[in-house]
């Protein structure tokens, strides 16, 4: 791995580990705690992950712009200070808050991020290099839900005090990200660059067209996507308890993290559209058999199974959506399809908290129908959107 790629893996180590100590409670705080319905909780959801998705189309431009290492510094640091702001919420409003100002950190960071990893990598290997990266953020899910149940035992069942404890390793996250270097463009890479600003108002307009057409496939998969919180919330209403519903979270981010790196590997020897598109099939298995479970041991099989969802498309996803772009518009093209995304999951989170009713059965079956019939469309019809093949390097004579 690029040292850059290695480095940027440990500070989202450190960052997830920080996020996903509070990220399973966070419904159980809301719903409870609070005392919001689950709609509001999707609401919640859905305006951080928009919020995200906003910053991450602007800050994408400007990772193409100028130099990626304060904006992703940034953008961890204000996420690791967002926390305690939920950890004072007296009403879900205050809550709202500090989701938006933590997820509007992520939006700031996770472009120039994912800029430097595309950057670092060639065709040939960026399913890899992004397969090891999302590994290593999802090796910290798993850390930190755990040390989120040992403090929560510790502290007597209190859950505020750990909104303020998951600033010490999120700012550990913000320290290593000093240890990125950025090399020195070369004289031509700086000629595109000043052309780049010169053209700044149509950069869109510059993405070819197997991008917008990916873009737009992609983006319908993300509006039956709704949060994993909702997923947490049946998986407390079929009957898990707080320490189960917590572990069963960090299981499923230990099947994610197993198969990252596996799935990137996958990706860079056969179509990525093939490997996204048997991860939509796993998401299709697990929203309709979680919308079905009726016992506890089908929750936590079906996790572990979901895990596999994310693995086979989130390093995937941003590989594919790199290939498609040119490459001084990585960053712009990885932050439109972040945005994309977002709004996706704004929408699904809107909607199927309002359809939530007693027990979310509704919504898990009607999403995990719909991506199960795209998931066949991108193995059987999507040819297109593969990216074309990498020039050959010719031989010596």
């Amino acid at each position: 791995m690029p040292r850059n790629v290695l480095v940027l893996s440990w500070v989202s180590f450190f960052a997830d580990a920080s996020s996903e100590m509070l990220y399973p409670v966070f419904p159980i705080f809301v719903t409870q705690t609070l005392g919001a319905s689950a709609a509001i909780l999707g609401m919640i959801e859905g305006i951080a992950e928009g919020t995200a998705s906003i910053g991450k189309a602007i800050s994408g431009r400007l990772a193409d712009r100028r130099r990626r290492r304060p904006m992703i510094a940034l953008g961890y640091g204000i996420s690791s200070v967002a926390k305690p702001i939920i950890g004072l919420a007296r009403a879900w409003p205050l809550a709202l808050v500090g989701r938006f100002v933590d997820r509007a950190g992520k939006g700031i960071r996770d472009s120039p991020r994912d800029a430097v990893v595309a950057s670092e990598t060639s065709q040939k290997t960026r399913g890899r290099g992004f397969g090891f990266q999302r590994a290593f953020d999802t090796a910290g899910a798993v850390v930190g839900p755990l040390i989120g149940l040992g403090l929560y035992e510790a502290l007597g069942h209190k859950i505020r005090p750990l909104f303020f404890i998951a600033v010490i390793p999120g700012a550990v996250s913000v320290a290593l990200v000093f240890l990125v270097r950025e090399r020195t463009p070369t004289r031509a890479e700086r000629a595109r660059a000043r052309e780049s600003r010169q053209m700044s108002a149509a950069s869109a307009a510059r993405l070819p067209r197997r991008y917008w057409e990916l873009l737009v496939v992609l983006g319908a998969f993300n509006l039956a996507n709704f949060s994993d919180s909702l997923l947490i919330l049946r998986a407390k209403d079929v009957g898990l308890s707080f320490a189960e519903v917590i572990l069963v979270y960090a299981l499923f981010n230990a099947s994610y993290a197993a198969l990252s790196y596996p799935a990137g590997v996958l990706s860079d020897r056969i179509p990525r559209r093939v490997v996204y598109a048997a991860g939509l099939l796993i998401f299709a298995v697990s929203y309709v058999g979680l919308g079905l479970a009726r016992s506890t041991i089908w929750v936590w099989l079906l996790f572990a199974v979901y895990g596999g969802y994310w693995a086979l498309t989130d390093g995937v996803g941003r590989a594919w959506i790199a290939d498609v772009s040119p490459h001084e518009l990585q960053g712009t093209g990885l932050g439109l399809y972040q945005c994309v995304v977002g709004v996706g999951v704004l929408i699904a989170g809107i909607w199927a908290g309002l359809a939530w009713g007693a027990n979310g059965r509704s919504p898990l079956l009607l999403s995990g129908a719909a991506v199960g019939v795209l998931a066949i469309g991108l193995l059987t019809i999507g040819t297109r959107l593969d990216p074309p093949l990498p020039a050959a390097t010719p031989r010596a004579a």
